[in-house]
């Protein structure tokens, strides 16, 4: 078991005493470029950017613990609604099926893909339900002016599983798959169906109220920043490194690592062996897509008729239909987005040593870009869990998954991983000239306005 040290507790009562009003100088090192700035008091609904990169430091929310806790809470209540009720049900020629929502994974295991049915039950229902019920702990504890056991350890692991909870990519996949469908059969959406888009909307708006600076800072308080530590420079010429998790700044060993006082997380001066990683991880994602594209992504059934359909296949099948916007997502989803994700960061890496202050900023804009589009890729695969689990009608009319389903699975989940292990802030080592020390401080902003 990991030791965590012991910190003097500060905690303020909730909403009445913000961490500025604790803590005379308040540093931080940008997560992407590793600017040091000392961030101004906030008041709710502003934040502060980074003044090199523009990378939002600090969001301020008014009642963060209340506004989280609402959410969550509401957001299980429709997760169990969407689960306790059917989903979608159709008919065609007198026969039809009706499935819950469960029933778009555990369909897959039927038809040997329980890896497929493995992601699909994860990013949809149990890694959204376990952040949720961590986000209630958390908040529950901070409004008790008590945290319960754990706190800290819960709140390290919430901005790891943001990334995988997809929720709002199944919508947009079983609107894809209605729409594909709807000429074919008669289709009735279920109770669950609008408890899961309530779900998701709510799981969203849960994830963007959480104020981190503020949670921390109410769960262990505001170490101070090492001493002689310089603002409008980097971290890493001073021996620093801010945490990823809480975003204190703390005092790295000689061969730059660490741990953080206040969280626990292991720090590094850059995430060793980034590029390296990110070329491997490319690499596979590459070789996966050349299955993903040549093989079937699912088979379809009609009247005896078998048709499989791959990826481009099914795109030209709903330009056919008339249903060119459909098809235009889908070929973006499944075509661009991953292509596009492999070359920028295969881009990245090859240019990440050859930055000036011009360009630095836009790629630094392109990563983001790039880290924020990959989950979207995933709607093919939601559309057929969704339509191997609806369409079970035998030779009348039904539709089984085929091998593109996990290779293309992979590519997605593989993408993700490779912009996760590259280190934005490699783009900005590169030796620069010296910026104003009169910007070392970010700005407020309203928020909703840009930084």
């Amino acid at each position: 078991m990991e030791h965590l040290p012991s910190l003097p507790r500060e905690v303020p009562r909730v909403d009445l005493t913000p961490p500025e009003s604790r803590a005379r100088r308040r540093l931080r090192a940008c997560q992407e470029c590793d600017w040091v700035v000392a961030l101004p008091p906030l008041r709710g609904g502003e934040k502060a950017d980074c003044p090199r990169c523009g990378h939002t430091l600090v969001k301020r929310h008014q009642r963060p613990a209340q506004r989280s806790m609402a959410l969550a809470l509401s957001a299980l209540i429709a997760l169990a609604v969407a689960l306790s009720f059917p989903f979608i049900s159709f008919s065609v020629g007198g026969v039809g099926n009706r499935i819950e929502l469960s029933q778009t994974a555990t369909t897959l295991i039927g038809f040997h893909q329980p890896v497929v049915a493995g992601a699909v039950i994860l990013t949809i229902i149990v890694l959204p339900a376990v952040y949720l019920l961590g986000v209630i702990w958390l908040q529950l504890g901070l409004l008790r002016d008590d945290p319960l056991p754990a706190s800290r350890a819960i709140a390290r692991s919430l901005a790891q599983l943001n990334p995988w909870m997809m929720a709002d990519v199944f919508i947009i996949g079983a609107l894809v798959s209605l729409i594909k469908i709807a000429g074919m059969a008669q289709i009735e959406l279920g109770v669950s169906f609008w408890a899961f888009c309530a779900f998701a909307l709510l799981l969203l708006f849960t994830t963007q109220s959480i104020d981190a600076d503020w949670m921390w800072f109410s769960l262990a308080g505001e170490p101070r920043a090492p001493e002689g530590t310089r603002t409008g420079d980097t971290a890493a010429p001073q021996g620093l490194a801010g945490c990823t998790t809480c975003g204190l700044i703390n005092r790295l060993d000689g061969a730059g690592r660490g741990r953080c006082r206040r969280c626990g997380d292991r720090l590094r001066s850059r995430l060793p062996h980034s590029l390296q990683r990110t070329w491997a991880l490319l690499a596979a994602a590459a070789i996966m897509y050349i299955p993903a594209n040549v093989y079937p992504i699912m088979t379809t059934t009609s009247l005896g008729h078998t048709s499989p359909s791959t990826i481009i296949g099914g795109v030209v099948e709903l330009i056919q239909m008339g249903s060119w916007p459909v098809a235009a997502v889908i070929f973006v989803a499944s075509v661009i987005v991953p292509v596009g994700k492999l070359g920028a960061l295969a881009w990245l890496c090859l240019v990440v040593n050859r930055s000036s202050e011009l360009n630095a900023t836009s790629r630094t804009r392109l990563y983001r870009v790039t880290e924020f589009i990959g989950r979207w890729s995933m709607i093919d695969v939601f559309v057929v869990a969704i339509l191997v689990a609806l369409i079970r009608a035998g030779s009348l009319m039904s539709i089984t998954p085929g091998p593109a389903a996990l290779a293309f699975g992979a590519v997605v989940v593989i993408t993700m991983l490779a912009a996760m292990t590259f280190d934005p802030r490699l783009i900005w080592d590169t030796p620069l000239p010296r910026r104003d020390a009169s910007r070392d401080t970010p700005g407020n902003h309203p928020q909703g306005t840009p930084g």
